[in-house]
């Protein structure tokens, strides 16, 4: 029978930049959330490693070899050959962790068929920064460059989330390179619902100066007052957080209808 597994929808519900690394890469804190929805993978053996993508932003994904599900795949020892369909319904480049929760949901794929390799979590963190995150899909704070993970409070499970995109790709590296280098300080502690509501994203001011869309989606989800809403990762995705399912789908009839063009997915965070 056939193997299949959600790619849950990444958010960060902070992400504070602390400072830039030698090596390029960012010293960050960050909290991690998901939301109970995203793309699909089905994967069963074959005698060969295939990637098929469809679905939505499926066509995205043209080049399978640099498929992130393909990478993953290379970087297991996973036994025989699996043939994985994706359907992509989360848009690309849009700061949701989308290829990283690809390849997360990869790596559980491969740990419930044969068994995950005691350095999983290393090869995962080799594929991108997110993934080891991704592979837990669980609220974990992020330090480091976001791969050294710490259990995170779990208060917000089931808390109804709305997630729009202006249908406008924006590339993590030139965000981070406009980040200012100003250390503003470190994630707050205390509940998921305290830190979002005290925390912030460093990255929103360089994504802004980029993709000036996100300012308007901001506006249109706070708008309906929702108890917070953020930019999430480096953007063009923000979300909201509501306290009730009825607040956030007005929330979302309401947006769809002014703004008929753009992405959006409800749901409740895991």
């Amino acid at each position: 029978m056939p193997f299949t597994e959600t790619a849950f929808a990444k958010i960060n519900l902070a992400l504070h930049v602390r400072g830039r690394r030698a090596d390029g890469y960012h010293e960050l804190e960050t909290l991690f959330a998901f939301v109970d929805a995203g793309d699909r993978l089905v994967a069963e053996p074959a005698d060969h490693d295939e990637v098929v993508s469809r679905g939505e932003f499926g066509a995205a994904l043209d080049d399978p070899l640099a498929n992130i599900v393909m990478q993953a795949l290379a970087v297991l020892a996973h036994g025989p050959g699996w043939r994985v369909v994706l359907d992509k319904n989360l848009p690309v480049a849009a700061g949701l962790g989308g290829g990283s929760a690809d390849a997360g949901a990869l790596f559980r794929l491969v740990g419930r068929a044969v068994g995950l390799p005691g350095d999983w979590a290393v090869r995962a963190a080799a594929l991108g920064a997110d993934v080891p995150a991704c592979v837990a899909s669980r609220t974990v704070i992020g330090r480091g460059t976001g791969t050294e993970l710490e259990p995170g409070p779990e208060d917000l499970a089931g808390c109804p989330v709305l997630l729009v995109n202006p249908r406008v790709p924006l590339a993590t590296g030139p965000v981070f390179r406009g980040w200012d280098g100003v250390d503003r300080g470190p994630m707050p502690l205390g509940t998921a619902r305290e830190i979002a509501l005290a925390g912030r994203n460093d990255l929103e001011a360089p994504a802004l100066a980029i993709c000036p869309q996100v300012a308007e989606v901001l506006a249109e989800l706070r708008a309906d007052a929702p108890w917070c809403a953020r930019m999430s990762g480096s953007g063009a995705t923000c979300f909201a957080l509501y306290d009730s399912m009825a607040r956030r789908d007005a929330a979302a009839a309401r947006i769809a209808g002014a703004r008929p063009g753009w992405w959006q997915l409800a749901g409740a965070l895991r």
